[in-house]
């Protein structure tokens, strides 16, 4: 009867230990609930800690069928974080994600490349750094202009350029997020 009730006390202190876990404090869910696209960098380089966590949380992303048909460019050099993206900061980087984008896995593909890049923009979110995605053309032709420059294999296309930096102090991440719509104009329930 006694090794019941401890038993029964450790089950019941270990669940109420989850209980955390279901609240948006959470600190695994402050970043996903709370993010935003930075606008304004400080000048500052990333530290290699950094930038190896935010590559791995894009390596660790799901895929369909665990392909990972990503390929992420890191880009620090100077001269072609210009030429891909005129006027940034000291310090900041770009990783390009590409991939193959012949064939009936197309769609796959860019699916996984962005969902690879989220991962890396909640991660450097976390760790308090700024992000930014892009994915309009102009700025994905010039990264694929550079193929060569940036080892990006002939086969491949970039799909998205994510750039990563140090945020201005004091900056307001919770202000400085744009007005997102109301649940009930984006989410049906049935």
């Amino acid at each position: 009867m006694q090794k019941k009730s401890i038993v029964f006390i450790l089950i019941f202190v270990f669940g109420l230990s989850l209980l955390p876990a279901q609240t948006t404090d959470n600190p695994a869910l402050r970043p996903i609930l709370h993010h935003f696209s930075t606008r304004d960098f400080a000048p500052g380089p990333l530290t290699r800690a950094e930038l190896e966590n935010i590559v791995l949380a894009g390596l660790r992303s799901t895929s369909a069928g665990n392909r990972q048909p990503w390929l992420f460019t890191v880009v620090q050099n100077e001269a072609l974080l210009s030429q891909i993206l005129p006027n940034i900061t000291t310090g900041n980087i770009l990783i390009v994600s590409s991939g193959v984008l012949g064939g009936a896995n197309r769609d796959a593909v860019i699916l996984d490349a962005g969902l690879a890049a989220q991962s890396m923009f909640l991660a450097a979110q976390a760790m308090g750094l700024g992000v930014r995605q892009y994915t309009n053309q102009a700025l994905i032709d010039r990264a694929n202009g550079l193929k060569a420059e940036l080892g990006i294999p002939a086969d491949h296309n970039a799909i998205i350029v994510t750039r990563f930096g140090r945020l201005p102090a004091g900056v307001d991440v919770i202000g400085s997020a744009s007005p997102r719509a109301a649940p009930e104009t984006k989410v049906v329930y049935r």
